[in-house]
């Protein structure tokens, strides 16, 4: 197995403020839900749950999967959306438009390509999806064009953000007529924008927009999981920071593992091939913990883990994600579904 690097990190962590309204409940930060994360399947015992199978989805829009991976995404939950109309979209972009307008004029509402020149686009993503019961994922992307010339003028995307529900069985089991379940949305932009577009979504369809943050403990399921994945080409480490509390100046420790080592490892811990259980989670990182004590005296059990990186994904405690293998993408879905409902419930 690789060394770890233990070094006091100069740059800051990346904070977000949270500039959508909350419901004023706690965040969770428990652990997760016993229902299963990536299928079903009734006889595993509890607190078990499926590694993520790789997906190739067929009718999937490549253009559209590609502008998904490699970007920064900030992570909200949202409560059911009341008399929302995924055959409305063209219409919902239209009124988007104007409250934009609107909000950056002070009041005055005017026509969505007016002086601002800001176009609002919202479409359905239906491959985004862990069965036939989910609801189709919709994107929302805001433009900007020069009000010169709106003929000739090319349009510079400057904000994205998509609502998905991908296998979220238990929610929707019980979901209240006239109203939709897109529990997770992921925004990549300006964060004035993703204020405005929460407050109108908001307002429009009576649901509310909360921050969703990672607990450290999920951040683990994350690195075993996400670690015993099969990739045909993973140059990716593993690495996990970690902070250090309780100290005048900010400490960060930063462990990489070479990707067939920390592969190597899973292999001795998991019983059960494509299933995984708390128990081999612990024991995955409490060995990763005492080979890294092994070789530089630190107990990482005393530290809090804020971020893990892999060749399937990135995931920092604060709520922010980053796709980096299409076939997984489902896969990770599922789970930020998971805590994403797990927060509205």
């Amino acid at each position: 197995m690789a060394g770890g690097r233990a070094a006091g990190s100069a740059t800051e962590m990346e904070g977000v403020t949270r500039t959508l309204p909350s419901s004023g409940r706690p965040s969770g930060t428990g652990r997760l839900s016993r229902g299963l994360l990536f299928g079903r399947n009734y006889g595993l015992s509890p607190g078990s749950r499926l590694l993520p199978p790789p997906r190739c989805q067929e009718n999937a829009d490549p253009q559209k999967m590609a502008f998904l991976l490699r970007k920064q995404w900030t992570l909200y939950s949202v409560s059911p959306l009341y008399k929302f109309s995924s055959s409305a979209l063209k219409d919902y972009a239209r009124m988007l438009g104007v409250f934009i307008a609107a909000e950056k004029q002070k009041g005055l509402a005017v026509d969505v390509g007016g002086e601002l020149g800001v176009k609002v686009a919202m479409s359905s993503m239906t491959e985004l999806r862990g069965s036939e019961q989910d609801p189709a994922a919709v994107l929302v992307q805001l433009s900007l064009r020069s009000s010169v010339s709106r003929k000739t003028s090319e349009e510079k995307l400057i904000w994205s953000g998509w609502f998905c529900c991908v296998a979220g069985d238990d929610l929707l089991e019980n979901l209240p007529q006239d109203f939709t379940c897109l529990p997770l949305f992921l925004a990549n932009g300006a964060e004035s924008y993703t204020a405005i577009v929460g407050s109108w979504f908001q307002k429009t369809f009576d649901c509310c927009f909360r921050r969703l943050a990672i607990s450290p403990l999920n951040l683990t399921w994350m690195a075993a999981m996400w670690t015993g994945c099969k990739v045909d080409k993973n140059t990716a480490a593993v690495e996990l920071l970690f902070t250090v509390p309780h100290l005048p100046q900010p400490l960060d420790i930063s462990y990489a593992i070479h990707p067939e080592d920390a592969k190597a490892l899973w292999d001795t811990v998991q019983k059960t091939p494509g299933e995984i259980t708390q128990e081999e989670v612990d024991v995955f990182m409490e060995c990763l913990y005492s080979h890294f004590h092994r070789h530089f005296k630190i107990h990482l059990s005393a530290t809090k883990l804020v971020k893990v990186s892999t060749g399937i994904a990135s995931a920092h405690c604060d709520g922010i994600i980053k796709f980096l293998q299409s076939q997984y993408l489902i896969g990770v879905l599922m789970l930020l579904t998971e805590l994403a409902i797990s927060q509205i419930q």
